[in-house]
């Protein structure tokens, strides 16, 4: 029961049923261009409209689109000639249609799948984002969706390749997971604009992606190819009934024949398409966004062209169409025993054009991006204690409580214009409520689950509110308690704030030992430190021990910048922190416990785009909810000095509309800065992209770090790309990427980390400094199709968004750097607090025997069926990162829990659809380089 740990593992015992696959791709022919159609439909699972109305056909005055229709004309159609194929993508869809459908029409499909006509490409519950998500949030869309596939269709259902043609951009991380939960290959259709020409000049869109610089190869390899027209057909050759095509008019006695013609063009968009690929083999995707809703008109045209461009092979033609599906295709690039160029980074960022870079939408709804964020941690915390608490977690003294509509909620969320922020505001607002009300649902289940470990079952009311300080019974209550929960394989010790009305309480422990505590007045909010222990939660008891407005001063010494010069210092038990006299800006950050220093300044910027020609016409590509696009490479600075007071800690404003607090905790190696920004005024009808920015001492080189997907770290350069030689045409916006968790800078003997609390934008523009856009209102929309500006309000904030967020900043010696940013990561999503109303239960509760080393993360533990439960474990260390953690580790399962009994342990892939044993990938081999060794990620069950 020793498990040695050098990546993710997950680990399960279930059973699938068998299902007797038919080998069905067609047959190519060796001495010919054989091109491969494949049929398919591209259904965001909401965008222009919601999900909702994408898949009954509603709001058609929107755009005019309807799933279910989609779905069944393409079965119709698939029954009529056997030749035919197409391919399905979104599982949430498809699971939809298919819980409407009879036996026997179920019965039908099965058959279409079991013989390779009907074919499920990606599965995941939704194509999601790459740039805007969270590693461990895709792997549970993901194992969502190919795990209905796999109970619905077995074997014959498992989606052999990944197939991301719409995100706007492509993360390592993605490539990475991809290649660990089994699929032979990767296509996808957006690139950016300089690097599809030169690698059309090389025959390199089809390549070997090294997708990890800590596993082995080939655990990580993927092979990638990169799709010839996006995700569209080729020009002339649309045949939806959304297009203007002409059909292919094959009766010679009437004036409009046009075989020949299509024929002739077809030859010809098939040859030249064949110059800039490797192989006899080609692809066309022959389809596009929610197409086939009469999919007679496809197929009906599909079979003539196919059946005229063969028939010339009677006359020495050498091209050959046929029916065919990605996984065909990639049949056949393998069995060319070629070798294919490598890629070891990323395709970030992305350009369609010389001024037109993708980079926005890496903060486009920070507040929904938040909320997204903050959601996966409450799932975290519902799976969890489902599986703790046992079957009375959901059904118990609360109700009947679940987590399927959570995860439901949260792989919708996962989708490439939800996160991403490129949404319809109309559905942004439904996916946040879909998160809200899948929180709800959760919410039964973690009180039935917290009385049965307790032994209490007092009514739980959960503090939902507390990002704008309102949580009702810590306000009005006297007396109450606050259990809060860890997630986490390890202690936590993590600072609370709750609204209060009163002036001095008392606060208690789970043991009733005093803890320390203070009410800032300032925003009258109760603050402690907790800890809670691994997989478990920890109740504090609060009294109120004096009422009434808070007083107008305090013996506590103030600092107002504007009349006083004197030099603040902020300073705990291992950090310093020091604000210039005469600004109020930080100055520098000092680490007492490595004895280093940097200078430090911080402030707040906005960047416009001036997008008007002065006739209310646009004149130059605008910024919005995808495009960032500054006219200027000067940031505009909202205030050069900040009013600044220190009590307890300190605060400054910048402007009427960006604010912060910068606080220290005592045990904390971090610094953390609180901003608020907003509402972003527009009254000069500017739209403003709103960034703050560090300006250090640290020697950078120009070369900053950025995750992937809030996993492993990639190195960036200004202007660089490492594949082609890059002109650079946009000096931010081209030098902007996505950081999802964390961001650093460093030289020899410094490193500053920066942990984001949401997914956001950001570059090194200038030599030691790293900057963070932070929020986003802008005033045209950007012509990439959402047809609306990113200008949001709402009820409480009519005149626009207000957002809160949070920077952690640590600093460190580089070579130890990883040791404290990659727990913090981690840290920054708040412990789940739920205020309670009596004090009779047990207070303190852990999961686990005892906390998982340093180096090993608690990826996931959540309920399978009945008898048993899928538990993640990840190394979370890179191979290079880290002297002491970067290191194998063994871990005994049989002694992990604390509540439960391991009776029995196999082990799948990652997304848990696979015995890992028996996954088995095409080889590949690269034409030169290899990776750096690395360790890698599994599933345990």
């Amino acid at each position: 029961w020793g498990f040695k740990l050098s990546s993710r593992a997950v680990l399960c015992v279930c059973s699938w049923s068998v299902f007797v696959c038919v080998q069905s791709c067609h047959a190519t022919k060796p001495n010919m261009l054989n091109v491969h159609l494949v049929p398919h439909t591209h259904d965001d699972v909401g965008w222009l409209k919601t999900v909702d109305q994408y898949f009954y056909g509603d709001r058609n005055d929107i755009q005019h689109a309807g799933v279910q229709y989609i779905l069944d004309s393409v079965v119709d159609q698939l029954l009529k000639n056997p030749d035919r194929r197409f391919i399905y993508v979104e599982t949430a869809f498809f699971y939809r249609w298919w819980k409407q459908q009879s036996s026997s029409m179920q019965q039908t499909v099965r058959q279409l799948v079991n013989e390779g006509r009907l074919e499920f490409v990606n599965g995941g519950w939704c194509m999601s984002d790459e740039a805007t998500t969270h590693y461990s949030a895709v792997i549970d869309q993901m194992t969502m969706g190919l795990r209905f596939l796999n109970e619905t269709f077995g074997a014959c259902g498992r989606p052999r390749v990944a197939w991301h043609i719409d995100p706007f951009g492509h993360a390592r991380e993605h490539a990475s997971m991809f290649a660990q939960m089994g699929y032979d290959g990767f296509f996808f259709g957006r690139l950016d604009y300089q690097d599809r020409a030169r690698r059309m000049m090389a025959k390199e869109q089809e390549l070997l992606w090294r997708a990890s610089d800590s596993l082995t190869p080939p655990v990580a390899d993927l092979f990638t190819g990169i799709l010839p027209n996006g995700y569209n057909p080729p020009e002339g050759f649309c045949w939806d009934q959304s297009c203007d095509d002409p059909p292919i008019r094959d009766d010679p006695d009437l004036e409009d024949y046009n075989v020949d013609d299509v024929v002739k063009r077809f030859m010809a968009i098939a040859e030249n398409q064949a110059l800039v690929y490797k192989t006899n083999h080609i692809i066309m995707t022959m389809g596009s966004d929610f197409q086939y809703e009469n999919a007679n008109l496809w197929y009906k045209n599909l079979d003539k062209l196919i059946r005229y461009v063969n028939g010339l092979q009677s006359n020495s033609s050498k091209v050959n169409v046929l029916y065919s599906t990605p996984s065909c295709y990639l049949q056949e690039l393998h069995r060319a025993n070629l070798t294919w160029a490598l890629k070891t980074d990323d395709f970030f960022p992305y350009a369609d054009s010389a001024h037109d870079f993708w980079t926005g939408y890496f903060t486009s709804r920070p507040a929904l991006k938040r909320y997204e964020r903050i959601s996966n941690s409450n799932l975290q915390t519902c799976n969890q204690l489902e599986v703790l608490g046992g079957p009375v977690s959901r059904k118990g003294p609360f109700g009947g409580g679940d987590s399927q509509t959570m995860k439901k909620a949260m792989a919708v969320a996962q989708h490439h214009d939800a996160v991403s922020g490129t949404e319809k505001q109309h559905v942004a607002n439904d996916y946040a409520r879909k998160l809200a009300s899948g929180w709800q649902h959760c919410q039964v289940l973690v009180s039935n689950s917290l009385a049965a470990l307790s032994g209490s079952s007092s009514e739980r009311i959960y503090c939902d509110n507390l990002n704008i300080s309102v949580c009702p019974l810590t306000a009005t209550s006297k007396k109450f308690s606050v259990s809060v929960y860890n997630p986490l394989a390890r202690p936590v010790t993590w600072p609370v704030r709750l609204p209060v009305n009163g002036t001095a309480y008392t606060v208690s422990d789970a043991n009733g030992k005093p803890v320390d505590c203070q009410v800032s007045f300032a925003v009258n909010e109760l603050v402690f430190q907790v800890q809670a222990p691994p997989l478990g939660y920890s109740t504090y008891s609060v009294s109120l021990l004096q009422d009434g407005s808070p007083p107008t001063s305090t013996h506590q010494e103030v600092l107002l910048y504007s009349s006083l010069k004197t030099l603040c210092v902020l300073v705990f038990q291992f950090l310093k922190v020091t604000f210039d006299p005469d600004t109020g800006l930080l100055s520098s950050l000092s680490n007492l416990e490595t004895q280093q220093s940097i200078k430090l300044t911080q402030n707040f910027y906005w960047l416009v785009y001036n997008a008007s020609d002065g006739n209310n016409s646009l004149s130059i590509q605008p910024s919005g909810a995808y495009i960032f696009r500054p006219n200027s490479s000067t940031p505009f600075i909202i205030s050069s000095t900040a009013q600044t007071e220190m009590v307890q800690e300190v605060r400054q404003w910048f402007s009427p509309w960006v604010s912060q607090v910068v606080r220290l905790y005592a045990d904390s190696r971090a610094l953390e800065l609180e901003w608020t920004v907003g509402p972003v005024p527009i009254d000069d009808s500017l739209g403003k992209e709103v960034i703050t920015r560090l300006d250090t001492s640290i020697q950078t080189g120009e070369y900053f770090y950025t995750d992937s997907n809030g996993r492993e770290m990639l190195q960036r350069k200004k202007d660089f790309r490492p594949t082609w030689q890059l002109k650079q045409s946009e000096p931010i916006a081209g030098n902007y990427y996505p950081i999802n968790s964390r961001a650093f800078i460093k030289d020899d003997v410094d490193q500053l980390t920066v942990v984001t609390d949401r997914s956001q934008g950001g570059g090194s523009i200038h030599n030691g400094s790293l900057e963070i856009m932070l929020h986003r209102r802008l005033l045209y929309d950007d012509v990439r199709g959402v047809a609306e500006p990113l200008n949001e309000t709402s009820d409480i904030f009519p005149e626009g968004l207000v957002v809160r967020g949070r920077l952690l900043l640590s600093l460190d010696r580089p070579p130890s750097a990883a040791d404290a940013h990659r727990p913090l990561a981690q840290e920054v999503l708040p412990l789940a607090p739920a205020a309670l109303t009596c004090f009779q239960s047990q207070q303190l509760f852990s999961g686990l025997q005892a906390a998982l080393p340093p180096a090993v993360h608690l990826l996931t533990l959540s309920q399978w069926d009945k008898d048993s439960v899928l538990l993640r474990l990840e190394h979370q260390f890179q191979s290079w990162e880290s002297k002491v953690n970067s290191q194998p580790v063994t871990v005994n399962l049989q002694k992990l829990f604390s509540t439960l009994d391991v009776l029995g342990m196999s082990e799948l892939n990652l997304s848990a659809n696979q015995w890992k044993d028996e996954m088995k990938r095409f080889d590949w081999t690269p034409q030169k380089g290899t990776g750096r060794p690395n360790l890698p990620l599994t599933s345990l069950q």
